[in-house]
Parts: structure tokens; sequence; C-alpha cells
């Protein structure tokens, strides 16, 4: 088991009304997405546990171009993975974009 940790700065801050969301399952060849705000911290945090080791710098790439294509700020965001390919990884984080910032 491999664990990363990213930090992107300058996002968008999240609002308070917005509450922690799970998307995915991590079962053979998938994962799990756990977002919530975190607003005693203004980046946007990503931990990242894989069973998949030495793709640091794919994931890197990855939760890179999401935070330029999301741009948010003081969340915190979890994965758990069982080895995704980057596609699963950016359509779960994507889902897990629109169930958290979806208004209630």
């Amino acid at each position: 088991m491999e664990r990363l940790r990213f930090t992107f700065d300058a996002g968008h801050p999240a609002t308070t009304t917005m509450v922690p969301r799970i998307v995915g399952v991590v079962a053979s060849g998938n994962l799990e997405v756990l977002i919530e705000p975190a607003p005693q911290d203004p980046a946007c945090v990503i931990e990242i546990d894989t069973a998949a080791q030495g793709f640091a710098e794919i994931w890197r790439a990855v939760m890179a171009d999401f935070f330029e294509r999301h741009r948010l700020g003081g969340v915190r965001i979890s994965i758990n993975d069982a080895g995704a390919t980057p596609a699963i990884v950016a359509l779960r984080l994507d889902q897990a974009v629109e169930e958290f910032t979806r208004a209630r």
C-alpha cells in the first residue's frame, strides 16, 4: 500500500453549506472518493491510499488536471484505490465534485 498526498493552493473556497460526499466503491479495479469541506485550510488537499505502487507521477498528473478543472479550495479529498485507471479516477473525482457542489 502506498500513501500519496498532494496540496493545491489558490482554489475557490468551499461554502459552509457543503457536506461530505462519498462516491464509488473500493473493489477490484475501482476506487472510492470522499470529499469534505476543510474550512481551516484554504488549500485543496488530496490524500490517496493505493494498492498500485510506483505510480506517483501519474497520480500527480491526474490530480493536477482535476484541480485545473475544478479549482476547489478549503476541501479535503480522500481516495481509497484498488487499481483504478486514470480515466476512472477522473470520472470518480468529477462525480464527487458534482455531488459536493450540488445545491441542497
